[in-house]
């Protein structure tokens, strides 16, 4: 309702200065929302006379009708009239407060409404009625606001039945869509599931009387998430909700914590409170509304107001199902067995229920602490948990929101929350042991020792919250924790190591040389026995898979598949075969031939099948690229700059040099390479397009540099964080048949290319490449020998690690 704009009235007094710096939280968002108040009850008071209107009020709702005014926050607000003045008047009012309003550039949230057209507008939009659950009066008739305040609470008590499910259905359309917010890099502090607007839903929830959330802690992680909103306002001078990557470090400063990281495991406590809550809440009303309409069907079949009690239903020793949930049974004594939460929380999980809210705090007050080292059956109900699959993890946030677990295990308090920088991880370094653990629990079939792969799953990244390398520090203490368990001494040295070794087969099969007899001694060494390897390949599975999408793929899983199977046939006697020149194949030897005869570059293009799995076709592993060509300098650098012109990733490279006998009976030199690449997006392109590009980069009509440059300029990357400078090193006994150089450095279009010049430039030749890429970080390995086909002294491979480290910074 608004009309013809009218004169403009005097200029406003605008609010008052904002709070003392010395005040933040909420004394400060209390503050601003009294400024505020106080500036608009002038506005309405002065508008209101000029209008001529009584039986009008202005009402905050949403965020400011909570008192919760961050720096930027907009203001949500209603003019209610009670419908005797006239249109024309109404208008003039609204104009006479919103343009003082818009004049200050403050975002306007606003609307003029009756209390009957409010009430129905909120029983037509669920926000609308959310909004209008945290009414506020500003100025104005105050009984106007009380009567709709007791309308609204009314109808949002009446329609709750209906309302509720809407609720729940609303926020997790939003969870799915936003994400958690205990999980990601650049949460959304308000929409993310876990946020600010899942604490108001829960508020909502108390105010229909069908259930309440858990009180313990809320209330405080709700600051905590407030208290970060309004440093991002403040740091940023913008109204954002996401705490991007960038900011994340002025934030911290701003709340007096650390760093980044302190803060994002600061903010991930608070979410992950309000997610708890919030699951046990939704379990709750959904418990409700279900008794409430089974209740007159109950009545009619029993007659009279008989009521029946839940079925119970034995699930373990002291442990029952009661209506949906676990729950103690009645003769449970948790005071006089220590094993009883263990098995209660295995039960749960085995039974793919819920553990009762109730049942967890009893047991965090009451249950017996462990004896150290457990018990058998401890140790056993530990074990089912774990394998128990993905109920597991419900089960597990349960007792880890109510501090069972850190008692448990004293060490999961250094991973509890604690994020991780690389984005290929998608979970928290905690809810990863959890994950990796439900991933393992589908290969125990695989495994003799299905016990130990769960318990390595479970710890193998526990060093992570310590300083150094985390597979080191976190060996000392899996070895500890084992013993804790009660593991014997043989177990706990198993477990050890493949908490030491988790990350072994997998880094050594993506960028070392698996031909190389010197590869596959050293894993057998750090391995040692063909049950540890078969445990070791598993748990690289689970991990892997628990990471992320882009951690785990048929082409990782065949070349892992691959090295295991050489290591144990090496631990069971067999020696690999000693090192030689690998003949080409039928294919490489074609196209060897066809480059020698007409003296040009020769492409072939193909898709390589995979392992074919027990219950299916094979999956294709990526696209194997062959190139043959008259040897030369600048093969490598050229033949990578072609590929990141056409957007092919490449995955694994590799170089040989083959001698064919020509036509006057002398030997030529061919190169040929082996390269698997994959499509960036889209489809791949035609290799006779491929073969064009290279020979003109070979001689030097194609300006690759020059092209990425350009591509760059017109696609620049998102700005983020900055990262760390490359570093390039030279492996430790890599191979006794060439010079083991990594590269570790920020993928981008063109990092091989950029790799492959700089060595070239340094005039050793490169025999193979291993290229692995997660996520933002490229790791690439290349074997490097001088002209003669000899591994680089040790003098002048630090220097040639040197120089392309310098040229790629």
């Amino acid at each position: 309702m608004m009309s013809e704009k009218l004169p403009k009235p005097p200029a406003p007094k605008p609010p008052a200065p904002p709070p003392p710096e010395d005040e933040s939280g909420s004394p400060r968002r209390a503050a601003l929302a009294r400024l505020t108040d106080d500036w608009l009850t002038g506005l309405f008071t002065a508008a209101a006379e000029r209008a001529g209107v009584r039986g009008a009020a202005l009402v905050a709702v949403g965020g400011y009708g909570r008192g919760e005014l961050s720096p930027r926050s907009d203001l949500d607000l209603l003019l209610l009239h009670d419908g005797t003045a006239d249109a024309a008047a109404v208008a003039a009012l609204a104009d006479g407060i919103w343009y003082p309003v818009w004049d200050l550039g403050l975002a306007l949230d606003h609307s003029v409404r009756t209390p009957g057209e409010a009430r129905r507008t909120a029983g037509e939009d669920l926000k609308v009625q959310l909004g209008l659950l945290d009414a506020r009066p500003v100025a104005g008739d105050l009984g106007l606001v009380a009567g709709l305040r007791t309308a609204i609470l009314a109808d949002w008590r009446n329609q709750a039945p209906k309302r509720l499910p809407a609720l729940d259905e609303l926020c997790r359309e939003r969870a799915a869509r936003m994400g958690e917010l205990q999980f990601l890099l650049e949460p959304d502090l308000k929409e993310a599931r876990g946020g600010l607007r899942d604490a108001t839903a829960l508020r909502a929830v108390a105010a229909s009387w069908v259930a309440d959330a858990p009180r313990e802690g809320l209330a405080e992680a709700r600051r905590t998430l407030l208290d970060a909103r309004d440093a991002l306002h403040l740091t940023t001078g913008r109204a954002t909700d996401r705490l991007a990557l960038q900011e994340q470090d002025q934030v911290a400063g701003a709340l007096g914590l650390l760093d980044a990281d302190a803060l994002l495991r600061h903010v991930y406590e608070a979410a992950r409170t309000v997610s708890y809550a919030t699951d046990v809440t939704w379990r709750e009303v959904n418990r409700v509304l279900r008794a409430r309409s089974a209740r007159p069907r109950l009545r009619t079949i029993l007659g009279g107001g008989a009521k029946a009690a839940p079925e119970r239903t034995p699930l373990a020793e002291g442990v029952v199902e009661a209506d949906g949930e676990v729950v103690l049974a009645r003769t449970a004594r948790p005071e006089r067995d220590a094993v009883l939460t263990l098995r209660a929380a295995a039960a749960a999980a085995e039974a793919g229920l819920p553990l009762s809210r109730h049942l967890v705090r009893h047991l965090s007050s009451a249950a017996q602490p462990l004896p150290v080292p457990w018990p058998a059956q401890a140790r056993e109900e530990l074990v089912t948990l774990l394998g128990a699959g993905e109920s597991t993890v419900g089960v597990w946030e349960a007792l880890e929101a109510e501090g069972i677990i850190t008692r448990l295990l004293p060490d999961w308090e250094r991973v509890h929350c604690r994020p991780q920088r690389n984005p290929v991880h998608t979970w928290t370094v905690d809810r990863h042991l959890v994950e990796t653990a439900v991933r393992a629990s589908h290969l125990t079939r695989r495994v003799g020792r299905p016990d130990l792969l769960l318990i390595a799953a479970l710890l193998h990244d526990i060093g992570k919250g310590w300083p150094g390398d985390h597979s080191v520090a976190g060996e000392v203490i899996a070895r500890d924790m084992a013993a804790r368990i009660g593991f014997d001494k043989q177990d706990v040295g198993v477990v050890a190591t493949l908490v030491r070794h988790h990350l072994l087969l997998v880094e050594t099969a993506t960028r070392r040389d698996l031909d190389d007899p010197a590869t596959v001694r050293s894993v057998a060494t750090a391995v040692g026995s063909a049950s540890t390897l078969e445990l070791l390949h598993a748990l690289t599975e689970a991990d892997a898979l628990a990471t992320g999408p882009a951690a785990w793929s048929s082409w990782r899983a065949s070349l892992v598949s691959d090295l295991v199977k050489r290591v144990a046939a090496l631990l069971a006697g067999e020696e690999p075969p000693a090192p030689e020149p690998l003949a080409p194949s039928a294919e490489q030897e074609r196209l060897a031939v066809e480059a020698l005869r007409t003296g040009e570059p020769v492409l072939s293009l193909h898709t390589r099948p995979g392992p074919a799995p027990e219950d299916g076709e094979p999956e294709p592993v990526g696209v194997e690229l062959l190139i043959a060509l008259p040897d030369r300098p600048g093969v490598l650098p050229a033949a990578a700059g072609v590929l990141a012109l056409h957007r092919l990733t490449v995955r694994a490279a590799d170089l040989r040099a083959v001698e064919l006998p020509t036509e006057l009976g002398e030997t030529a030199g061919l190169l040929v390479l082996s390269w698997r690449v994959a499509a960036e997006y889209g489809s791949l392109p035609q290799a006779t397009r491929l073969r064009a590009d290279l020979v003109r980069a070979l001689d030097g009509s194609l300006d690759i540099r020059a092209r990425l440059a350009e591509r760059e300029a017109a696609y620049p990357r998102r700005r983020g964080v900055k990262a760390p400078p490359p570093r390039v090193t030279v492996a430790a006994a890599g191979s006794r048949l060439a010079t083991v150089i990594e590269v570790r450095a920020q993928d981008a279009p063109g990092l091989l290319h950029r790799i492959g010049r700089a060595l070239e430039h340094r005039g050793v030749r490169v025999r193979s490449a291993h290229v692995s890429t997660l996520g933002a970080n490229a790791v690439d390995a290349f074997y490097v020998t001088d002209a003669d086909g000899a591994p680089l002294s040790p003098e002048r491979a630090a220097e040639v690690a040197g120089e392309v480290e310098k040229e790629l910074g």
